[in-house]
């Protein structure tokens, strides 16, 4: 994408009434306008919240939004430029239900208070393969309590991906700490029992990663022991 395109892109998300971009500032002292109240301030109902971290275009945020009228859905990413598109799709489609938020991911058990999220989807995350890269592997114990912090209790984990790297290392620390595995498959599309928001459901770089052969695992889980 070209530099004159990403600024386009830029400008109009500072338009768009479904993008909010935070100063780190305003994050770091909690005094986001929506703080610990996004369900009721900006969605104006008490309906639960999805996340999708590292949304990408938002295709999966915008896709579960359609299909679930009546959840409210939040895509994070500190690319605006990329999620500029299913921001514009939201709004043209006039879907009430989606929100995407500018920012890195470290950030968010500092955008939401505790218990405030009911479920949290991580798709087609960066592995993060080198050891001196597992403090950025989204799926660390570190980056975990983050997600069990503003997470209601029985609140739902997914994690989609083509990595079974990614898929190996999620399972054995969730073994370790003792966590809820509640579905886990290395190959979801010659699996006839996974679940149809996971399977019905593809991003752009998923169909591409299923024309090469490639298996996409899947790992759903909470954080009760």
């Amino acid at each position: 994408m070209g530099s004159k395109n990403k600024l386009k892109r830029f400008k109009e998300n500072e338009t768009f009434t479904n993008v909010v971009q935070p100063t780190r500032e305003q994050i770091i002292t909690k005094s986001l306008p929506y703080y610990g109240k996004w369900a009721n301030e900006f969605f104006k109902n008490n309906n639960p919240i999805s996340l999708e971290l590292g949304c990408g275009k938002g295709e999966y945020t915008v896709e579960l939004a359609r299909q679930n009228p009546d959840r409210n859905f939040i895509g994070i990413d500190i690319k605006g430029a990329r999620f500029w598109r299913g921001a514009k799709t939201a709004l043209e489609e006039n879907l009430p239900n989606v929100l995407f938020i500018r920012t890195q991911i470290e950030l968010v058990d500092l955008i939401f208070v505790e218990n405030e999220i009911d479920e949290v989807w991580i798709t087609f995350p960066d592995p993060q393969i080198k050891w001196k890269r597992t403090k950025h592997r989204m799926t660390n114990p570190s980056f975990l309590n983050k997600y069990k912090k503003i997470l209601q209790p029985n609140g739902i984990m997914h994690l989609k991906t083509d990595s079974e790297f990614m898929h190996g290392y999620t399972l054995g620390i969730l073994e370790g700490l003792g966590y809820n595995i509640m579905y886990a498959h290395h190959d979801i599309y010659v699996n006839h029992e996974a679940p149809k928001n996971v399977v019905g459901i593809q991003t752009f770089y998923e169909s591409q990663y299923l024309k090469q052969n490639k298996p996409i695992t899947y790992l759903k889980f909470n954080f009760q022991s």
